[in-house]
């Protein structure tokens, strides 16, 4: 067998088991009620439990098959082919984005803008958190947006009592409007990013032909789930966490969002990229009082997350392209929305852009599917581990159900459909 043929049959193999694999994972799922019981390894059924590290674990599966099957050295040539560059952005955006100066800026953001509304601070809150967070994506970028967000939600909602219903809820709006909320611009998406430059999209492009329509559909979806938990939401006492009312420098703050630019800047110039980053976390450790714990374990397991998608998304190629190839600008449009549930919407429309002769209303129902997706499952977006890295300890469990997230983003990601359809 052609080592490419074989590499195509083992990677397609090791992505079905990672997507199975996801729904014994957690705390609740075989493997976390494997790890709970005596054995010689449980804690390799404990590592396994994790969802983060589930597409990782597959990924190597695939490149030691192949190693074995192929040889050492296609294994070797297939990975150098490869590039890293979102797990690693996304690695270290999410740890600078985490930080105690970054978020207690966002708060304040958030809250400021909260108490001007004639609304309970709950309800103010959680309008503002989802609406003003998500849209933020287009400019400081999604993961880093995801990031502040999720952290925002986690400090001054999910440490009061809410229902189960209400957290799946948070989490299943902010996963859409993420994801959705990112097309304003050509350069924070994933997805965008991989499709905007290979067809000629700009700025001023993507805002017309799609930001308004997803701002229209994140304040919708806000408002919409505000409204709905009412009752629950008016009852919250929302302030800044008492941890964070002490002042900080300034100077500090400056300096950490200074470096959230470079990396968004220095991106495609890992070298300089990488510098960055050591400088910061050396810096960080110098000005420790001013810090909270560096999420580096949380980032390194949403790393592994995406290399894991990174390495096993090739693969897909064949059974993607030959499904949106042929499907007309409706049937893209779903067909697309419904696939990046199952694979990463960004690999979906660098896909995209492989197919010749797409028209201008294809690529966009490609994009537009593929955004609105984002948010029906954990591997549908790449800042979505983030989110549930950071969220999934408010939860029964300490788990979030796969189930319980598509079931919760469905509402939102219709909304979604209905502006990129019908505006």
């Amino acid at each position: 067998m052609p080592a490419i043929r074989l590499a195509t049959v083992l990677g397609t193999g090791a992505f079905a088991a990672a997507v199975a694999h996801t729904f014994l994972a957690g705390p609740a799922g075989w493997f976390g009620r494997t790890a709970r019981a005596e054995g010689p390894h449980q804690g390799l059924w404990r590592l396994l439990s994790e969802v983060e590290v589930v597409f990782g674990f597959w990924a190597a599966v695939f490149l030691t098959l192949l190693a074995l099957t192929a040889g050492p050295s296609q294994a070797l040539a297939y990975i150098e082919s490869l590039s890293f560059t979102e797990p690693a952005f996304v690695f270290a955006v999410m740890v600078v984005a985490s930080t105690r100066p970054v978020v207690t800026l966002a708060i304040r953001i958030i809250l400021g803008l909260a108490s001007r509304l004639p609304l309970s601070p709950g309800m103010a809150a959680c309008f503002t958190a989802l609406t003003v967070g998500p849209i933020l994506g287009s400019f400081i970028t999604e993961p880093a947006a995801m990031t502040v967000t999720a952290l925002m939600l986690s400090t001054t909602f999910f440490q009061q009592p809410l229902s189960e219903p209400l957290k799946y809820a948070l989490l299943g709006t902010l996963f859409v409007n993420i994801s959705i909320g990112g097309v304003l611009t050509h350069f924070a998406a994933p997805p965008v990013i991989m499709c905007a430059p290979a067809w000629g999209w700009g700025a001023w492009h993507m805002a017309t032909l799609f930001g308004w329509k997803a701002v229209l559909a994140v304040t919708v979806n806000a408002l919409a789930l505000t409204l709905a938990f009412s009752r629950q939401l008016k009852r919250l006492h929302i302030s800044l966490p008492e941890d964070e009312q002490a002042s900080l420098p300034g100077w500090i703050t400056a300096a950490h969002l200074a470096v959230l630019a470079l990396l968004v800047v220095l991106l495609h110039h890992p070298v300089a990229f990488l510098a960055v980053l050591v400088v910061f976390l050396g810096f960080a450790t110098a000005y420790e009082r001013h810090q909270s714990g560096l999420m580096i374990r949380q980032g390194l397991l949403v790393g592994v997350f995406l290399a894991g998608l990174v390495v096993l998304g090739p693969e897909q190629r064949w059974w993607v392209r030959a499904l949106i190839e042929n499907l007309n600008s409706l049937a893209l449009f779903f067909g697309s929305m419904g696939l990046t549930a199952i694979t990463d919407n960004a690999a979906l429309t660098y896909l995209g852009t492989l197919v010749e002769n797409f028209s201008d209303q294809q690529k966009y129902s490609l994009l537009a599917g593929a955004v609105t997706g984002g948010g029906l499952t954990l591997i549908a977006n790449a800042p979505n581990p983030a989110g549930h890295s950071i969220l999934r300890h408010g939860f029964k469990n300490r788990s979030i159900r796969p189930l319980g997230l598509l079931q919760a983003a469905l509402p939102p990601t219709a909304v979604a459909a209905l502006a990129f359809l019908l505006l």
